[in-house]
């Protein structure tokens, strides 16, 4: 049987490997694909700091993805207690353009 691997380097500017502080994410989507925007919220406002987009099927491998390595950090480290969703805070989008 043939290994058709194939080996991809990547590249990430010092930005990209500083990354971004999140503690809200929206989500929004469309027939064609999930819109995931990662939000830093300091009342009374907020920033987007990274929008993603992606495929309904590549969103699922994510959230399998993620699922597993919850998973496995909580094996590891014990359970996570989720935290309570903010109360008394509407997010709102402004358009700029």
């Amino acid at each position: 049987m043939e290994n058709n691997t194939q080996k991809i380097q990547i590249k990430a500017s010092d930005d990209v490997l500083k990354g971004s502080y999140a503690n809200a994410m929206s989500v929004s989507h469309t027939k064609e694909e999930f819109i995931l925007d990662f939000l830093s919220l300091f009342p009374p406002q907020g920033i987007i700091n990274s929008r993603v987009i992606m495929s309904p099927g590549h969103l699922k491998r994510v959230v399998a993805a993620l699922a597993d390595n919850l998973k496995k950090y909580e094996d590891k480290f014990g359970k996570i207690k989720e935290s309570e969703e903010p109360k008394g805070t509407t997010v709102g989008f402004q358009d700029r353009g």
